[in-house]
């Protein structure tokens, strides 16, 4: 059985996400969405949330799994069995911090291998960062985002505005 891992911090999901999740769903046998722990980065929802929208957005695809982890991720591919690291890629930019994590991930575990999708054209410029900051600034991002989760996104981007304002 193939076994890939398609690692993000997933905050939200988005249209991209899942364009590669559908992809390489098609590629191999069981494919884990791995909801990844990031010290560095403030998450706007949490792990538990992450999670649950992964699970609905993947609902239709009988070979996805959703899990999550929070140390390295070599590590978590060899205690699952998995063969392959799926990661996409939107612009050249991204390719030089990828390849140089695939090597990183190469040596801590000689028989994983990474491979890289590209996002399709009408995702080469989305990532969860450039949603949060377009909603935040009352942006349309329903064609971002899947319809599944845009709600509650919303819903949290109000939130934290109101909170903001609170603040003041």
């Amino acid at each position: 059985m193939r076994i890939a891992v398609y690692p993000g911090s997933f905050d939200p999901v988005t249209n991209g996400h899942l364009n590669i999740i559908e992809r390489a769903a098609k590629l191999f046998d069981r494919l884990i969405v791995c909801v990844m722990v990031n010290a560095e980065k403030r998450a706007l929802f949490s792990l538990e949330e992450r999670e649950a929208f992964l699970h609905s957005v993947c609902a239709h695809l009988p070979n996805v799994e959703i899990d999550s982890f929070g140390g390295l991720l070599a590590a978590y591919a060899k205690e699952h069995g998995c063969c392959t690291i799926i990661k996409g890629l939107r612009a050249g930019s991204d390719f030089e911090k990828e390849f140089q994590m695939a090597m990183i991930n190469r040596k801590l575990n000689p028989e994983l291998e990474s491979l890289f999708l590209t996002a399709e054209h009408q995702y080469m410029y989305l990532s969860s960062s450039a949603v949060k900051e377009l909603a935040s600034y009352g942006a349309d991002v329903s064609e971002l985002l899947p319809p599944q989760i845009l709600q509650q996104f919303q819903q949290r981007i109000r939130n934290n505005s109101d909170n903001k304002e609170n603040e003041k």
